[in-house]
């Protein structure tokens, strides 16, 4: 199964360092690179107890010029990291490692170890929120918070997943957090929930000094990697993985949710499957996602789908087939919006001949009633990073920033390398 082996490569990737060793919002302005420039802003080093290894979420800002971001491994023990990316005043970058999981080296241990895609999420108060896919009590994952304190940071495990019996309420949470008005929680995990162990949404609410997590949604078919996210409305969309869906879980009124399926994915030549990046909201409500299947060439999708009006279905529109080869094949993160309306992606595969490292594309936003025209931006070849599975953000000024989970020019982490954190200036 695509999806699977798909799975398997990325942990493989990140499972070689050890032996060895909020959806982003539209920026207010933003231009279309026409000419792209791309500049390794910082080469992993990995190692067992140093620089982190293999970061596979996406960066998060802080407002003032620094960047934040999770390793999958690297760290104490292979165990993976939280890092901070700095400008050093003189044109290049300083990281520091805030954090690393599991530094007491037990498994399972009370820490959590190996975010799974989880890029971290700001509170108003300067606090960072994540996750991790093992450790924890039952060694089924863990929700943290990192606090700023004094010239650290310090952990405090919010929740233990897998703590009721049977693990009903959820195990192995991948990706990253939203957070509503209130300060609520919301992710997913791939396992636990009912008989069928396929995974859940789960809410995670602040209670008493302490937090209170319910599951909300029970996925009934193979589960996404991806995370969830939220309209204005306080309505929460997500996917579920074979062949695919794309779900709704409204506010009941009464402290429940009421869950209705609003895209069934078909696999035919003109729809996508197996979707993986978390679905994107545009001003309007419309959903933007990829699938890592499906399509003209069965080399994966962009998709957008738009609610109907007075309660009609949802419709669905393939922006984009991918081809295979240079133009890039299996996107497995969520797009970007620039505020002209172009999207920005990934593919994980393809690009320059015989190497297959990945893309980053662009879709130019249509002109009237025109479809949208990809552009390969850059193809990745293995020094300057090898594939990209977190989503990219960009700056007011249109730059966008990532990160591989392989490549790089530090063989720590076997010839793969130890992936990279990268800009891409127009």
């Amino acid at each position: 199964m695509k999806r699977m082996s798909l799975l398997f490569s990325l942990l493989l990737v990140c499972l070689s360092s050890i032996a060895i060793a909020q959806t982003p919002a539209p920026p207010p302005t933003a231009r279309s690179p026409q000419a792209s420039t791309e500049t390794v802003l910082y080469d992993f080093v990995g190692g067992s107890y140093g620089d982190g290894a293999n970061p596979q979420s996406r960066l998060t800002s802080d407002g003032a010029g620094n960047f934040y971001g999770t390793t999958y491994g690297g760290g104490t023990g292979g165990n993976g990291t939280v890092f901070e990316l700095s400008p050093d005043g003189s044109g290049g970058w300083n990281e520091t490692v805030i954090y690393r999981f599991n530094p007491q080296g037990c498994i399972p241990c009370s820490d959590g170890y190996h975010p799974y895609l989880s890029y971290v999420l700001f509170d108003s108060a300067g606090n960072l929120y994540g996750t991790t896919y093992r450790g924890g009590t039952s060694d089924g994952g863990v929700v943290f918070e990192l606090s700023p304190v004094g010239t650290g940071w310090t952990e405090t495990i919010l929740y233990n997943f897998c703590s009721q019996r049977g693990c009903t309420d959820g195990a192995h949470p991948a990706n990253g957090l939203i957070m509503d008005p209130s300060g609520n929680l919301y992710g997913t995990t791939m396992g636990g929930g009912d008989e069928a162990g396929n995974g859940t949404v789960f809410e995670l609410s602040p209670s008493g000094g302490g937090w209170t997590e319910q599951v909300i949604y029970e996925f009934d078919t193979l589960p996404s990697d991806a995370g969830v996210t939220m309209d204005s409305a306080g309505n929460i969309f997500g996917i579920t993985y074979n062949p695919g869906t794309v779900f709704e879980l409204s506010p009941n009124g009464n402290g429940g949710w009421n869950p209705t399926v609003i895209h069934a994915f078909t696999g035919t030549p003109k729809d996508g499957y197996y979707p993986e990046g978390t679905p994107v909201l545009d001003k309007a409500g419309n959903l933007y996602g990829t699938t890592n299947a499906g399509g003209a060439k069965n080399n994966g999708t962009v998709y957008k789908l738009s609610p109907g009006k007075e309660g009609k279905p949802w419709t669905e529109k393939i922006l984009y087939s991918f081809k295979g080869n240079k133009d890039g094949v299996e996107p497995v993160a969520g797009i970007a919006f620039d505020a002209s309306g172009n999207i920005y992606g990934t593919t994980v595969h393809g690009g320059v001949f015989g190497v297959d490292d990945g893309t980053v594309f662009e879709l130019v936003a249509p002109v009237g009633k025109g479809s949208y025209k990809e552009k390969v931006v850059l193809r990745f070849n293995v020094t300057d990073g090898s594939q990209p599975v977190g989503s990219l953000i960009l700056d007011t000024s249109g730059i966008l920033y990532g990160t591989t989970q392989g490549g790089g020019s530090n063989n720590d982490c076997g010839s793969g390398g130890c992936g990279v954190v990268f800009e891409i200036t127009p």
